[in-house]
């Protein structure tokens, strides 16, 4: 009996329990094309093993033929961006495995030309995409200095951890015969169809609230600008100021591929770095900025003694709430801190050599890391329970506020262009044209209607960011929601439900034959299921407990940063789309 449906929901299915070898079922797509969505998850394990051998056995070569190492050639070979360096394109490569046929060659030599990053680049892009630390001094003044140690190494822990996840899941479900492109991909490979519709809306989504979270971080740097000194300037209308950022956004974000962002992801990372140093020596000489805290959070935060607390601050020198609701309005701003995630797998995808991508995560993560440690202890030292997010805003004098604000804008300009980009990409491959029809995107048609949902996206996160113009608060929410879920609760859900498919598989009779594209399966259902879960039992209770945990976190991360909204919107601190800078 042959069936085309998804392995996927075969699998999670119940049905017969077929235990006598005779009644055992072949699921087979031999008669579907490359590429299809309709695969096996034995299929992608395949597949995925011949590409990881193939590239292993060209990176060797090419390391071969450079002789011994030093530090001259290391630094060059991972910042080089030379698509052919790795001998990706090399007759002995493209020749493997011939008898899959000339069709079989071509799909693999299209795959691998886009493949062009090294680990360098890759290091560049994490580092840009997650590394945050603007809300970090806010979270410690929210937390104290030992709840915030803890939790920023706790959280950087787990998010490296996360990281690996998905580059395992890569490696052992991407290859040339079957490429993956998106976040959404690793579920659909696990989970089915259905599951990588719900993310790739779930990140489009994310993507437009990132989007209007910088919006707004940067609407607010340049109303600061426009009023000068204490007001002294006439100033610009607030809602104005975000309308310029948004449009000076959008042309960035016309870039239509990951490999031309690599030099400013570079650039942005040093500017990020200079702004950090430049802030924590400008907040050991000024005061805090006692206007804009009162702005965003009430007059009763006048000026008056600094004062910093090594444990959870006492009511009253939290501006993030009271209590409970100010330390976990802390957590979020960690949470959100370390999201990014679910761009790993662009990044992956671009990657000549993806089995280095361990080397940019630690590099990534111990940066990160030791960045968000002391520039939050620093800044929360000197600026106590008036520690502003963002942390440049937070600068007292104006000359040094407005320069830093300048640098901000650059590299929001960046990120902005690198969250847009991958934004609309997701909602017009995903949506317009798997669902839709649409012309493929890099059509001349296509292109045609890229440049038409472009600004529909930009408007979007235009939108929220006049809508809440609560800085600390938005940020906090999002963390909450999309940080925790596609950084900690998706990965770990993603690993338990690959073991667990992964580990059923009886590999003595459950094998996928490539010349008839059939896997012999003895049984399905819950016995499967069970079996895959009893095989490593441990490790799949960790990964439901860390799954189960991030729902708690998301959960009370929602609740806190939802009461402190509806506090600002009731007390008329905070207005929707309003002339009125909220700093």
């Amino acid at each position: 009996m042959a069936f085309t449906a998804p392995t996927t929901a075969l699998a999670l299915d119940g049905g017969d329990q077929r235990a006598n070898p005779k009644d055992i079922v072949a699921f087979s797509h031999a008669e579907t094309p490359v590429h299809t969505t309709n695969v096996m998850l034995e299929e992608y394990l395949h597949y995925a093993s011949i590409t990881r051998a193939e590239e292993k056995v060209a990176s060797e070569k090419y390391h071969a033929s450079k002789g011994p190492l030093n530090w001259k050639g290391i630094v060059r070979d991972r910042l080089s961006r030379d698509s052919g360096s790795h001998g990706v394109h090399g007759g002995a490569v493209r020749t493997a495995h011939a008898d899959h046929g000339p069709i079989e060659a071509e799909w693999k030599n299209a795959s691998r030309a886009v493949r062009t990053a090294g680990w360098g680049s890759a290091f560049y892009l994490i580092a840009t995409d997650v590394l945050g630390p603007s809300q970090t001094p806010w979270s410690f003044s929210q937390l104290g200095y030992g709840p915030g140690f803890a939790l920023y190494t706790v959280f950087g822990v787990l998010s490296g951890y996360s990281g690996l996840i998905l580059w395992r899941l890569f490696l052992q479900l991407d290859s040339d015969r079957y490429p993956m492109r998106n976040y959404a991909d690793i579920f659909h490979r696990v989970f089915g169809t259905g599951m990588k519709h719900f993310v790739n809306i779930t990140q489009a989504i994310q993507l437009i609230a990132v989007l209007g979270f910088v919006i707004l971080l940067n609407g607010q740097g340049i109303s600061q600008m426009a009023y000068g000194p204490d007001g002294s300037y006439p100033g610009i209308c607030f809602i104005a100021c975000l309308v310029i950022f948004t449009v000076a956004g959008f042309v960035i974000g016309q870039v239509r591929t990951l490999q031309k962002y690599s030099w400013l992801a570079n650039f942005a990372v040093f500017i990020n770095l200079l702004v950090v140093f430049i802030v924590m020596g400008l907040a050991a000489n000024y005061g805090p900025n006692y206007n804009a805290v009162m702005a965003t959070f009430g007059p009763q935060w006048e000026p008056g003694p600094i004062v910093t607390f090594a444990g959870t601050p006492p009511d009253g020198f939290a501006t993030g709430g009271t209590g409970f609701v100010a330390a976990v309005n802390g957590v979020n701003q960690a949470l959100l801190c370390y999201g990014g995630a679910a761009l790993f797998v662009f990044f992956l995808a671009e990657m000549r050599h993806p089995m280095d991508f361990w080397k940019s995560i630690l590099c990534a993560q111990i940066l990160i890391y030791v960045i968000y440690i002391v520039f939050g202890m620093v800044v929360y030292h000197y600026h106590g329970q008036y520690t502003y997010a963002p942390a440049v805003q937070g600068v007292s004098d104006y000359k040094w506020q407005t320069a830093l604000n300048v640098m901000n804008v650059i590299m929001g300009l960046i990120a902005c262009g690198l969250f847009g980009n991958i934004g609309v990409k997701i909602v017009y491959i995903e949506v317009f044209e798997k669902l839709l029809h649409f012309p493929p995107m890099h059509t001349p048609r296509g292109k045609i209607w890229w440049a038409l949902l472009s600004p529909v996206y930009w408007v979007l996160g235009f939108i929220l960011a006049g809508a809440i113009p609560q800085f600390p608060l938005v940020s906090g929410l999002i963390g909450a929601i999309f940080g925790v879920g596609f950084t900690y609760i998706l990965p770990a859900l993603a690993a338990l439900g690959f073991r667990i498919r992964r580990d059923a598989m009886l590999e003595e009779i459950e094998r996928f034959d490539p010349a008839t594209g059939t896997v012999n399966y003895r049984d399905t259902g819950i016995r499967r299921l069970a079996r895959g879960f009893m095989k490593r039992p441990i490790v799949n209770l960790a990964h439901l407990a860390y799954f189960l945990g991030g729902l708690v976190i998301c959960g009370l991360g929602c609740y806190a940063a939802i009461i402190q909204l509806m506090g600002a919107f009731s007390s008329g601190v905070a207005t929707s789309f309003t002339c009125d800078s909220p700093v």
